[in-house]
């Protein structure tokens, strides 16, 4: 580890910062350490904007995560380089409202079916089952996983927030097939090396191969899945307050923002239109043949 993101780590612990942001933070200015094989500390703000700017445009990166690198460089230029007047100047930008987008039953199922192998089809699988952020899934192990209730519980959520949310039969059997196949250890879905959770990368990068190959054209990272169970649960019938609890939403009405108009209610509304008593239009009358204006008298 080098002295700079030593100094990075503890400047964020001392502001109590949760492991998960803290995480976060620190893949952020990597990423930016990486992209020109440099430190931090001999980047100027101009190649800090590009490298935001190829975030945004060539990569394609989610506005949110965009926000969050930003975030994180910006603490480090003037939090830890005491950089004070570091401003990336209107990099970040608020929530468009944009809709997110939802797979159906049916192409969920196609998701499922095309995974490689039985390790990311279970991962996806309880990603989607139990409605997880990908920080919360990384970090689950298996004595979340509380079979006689029929529960998971969440440990340090966003928010450094405990929660349970649910546990569906169809998906424990998925997860003791897994388990007899992979003896995971310490966590659920181990890396590599099996020395830690699996890294964020892998996991967006297995949920992209794996949609690629169902033929999805839809969807915007891993977190479409959550997307897909909250709408779900809306469509079931379900309360909102019932799926903020399971989501760990701080407030309803992030709840009602999150789950925007189903596709269920959306068939089901009449149209004012359909309100209207016009005639049929077989029984409307044809229009009287149209006749020649009379001709102007000459101007003289």
């Amino acid at each position: 580890m080098t002295p700079l993101r030593q100094r990075m780590i503890r400047e964020m612990q001392l502001r109590q910062f949760s492991k998960r942001t803290i995480e976060s933070y620190v893949d952020a200015v990597l990423g930016l350490a990486n992209h020109f094989h440099r430190s931090p500390e001999q980047l100027a703000l101009e190649e800090v904007r590009s490298y935001l700017h190829h975030l945004l445009v060539e990569r394609q990166l989610a506005q949110g995560t965009c926000n969050l690198r930003a975030a994180a460089i910006t603490f480090l230029y003037r939090e830890v380089l005491g950089q004070t007047a570091f401003h990336l100047r209107g990099v970040r930008r608020k929530h468009t409202g944009k809709l997110p987008e939802v797979y159906s039953r049916e192409e969920l199922a196609r998701l499922f079916q095309a995974a490689g192998n039985l390790q990311h089809r279970v991962f996806l699988m309880t990603t989607y089952a139990a409605g997880l952020r990908l920080a919360e899934v990384r970090h689950l192990r298996p004595v979340h996983i509380h079979s006689e209730r029929m529960l998971i519980r969440v440990e340090q959520g966003k928010g450094q927030k405990d929660r349970y949310t649910l546990l569906s039969p169809q998906l424990l059997q998925e997860l003791r097939a897994y388990w007899r196949e992979y003896r995971p250890g310490e966590w659920l879905f181990p890396n590599q090396k099996r020395n830690g959770p699996i890294l964020r990368g892998t996991a967006q990068h297995i949920f992209y191969n794996v949609k690629r190959r169902a033929g999805l054209q839809r969807g915007h990272g891993i977190h479409t899945l959550r997307h897909c169970f909250a709408t779900h649960l809306l469509e079931a019938g379900v309360d909102l307050r019932t799926i903020q609890l399971l989501l760990g939403h701080k407030n309803l009405q992030t709840t009602s923002l999150y789950l925007h108009v189903t596709e269920k209610k959306l068939t089901h509304l009449q149209s004012p239109f359909d309100l209207l008593r016009l005639p049929k239009p077989e029984d409307v009358p044809p229009p009287p043949p149209s006749t020649p204006p009379e001709q102007a008298p000459p101007q003289r």
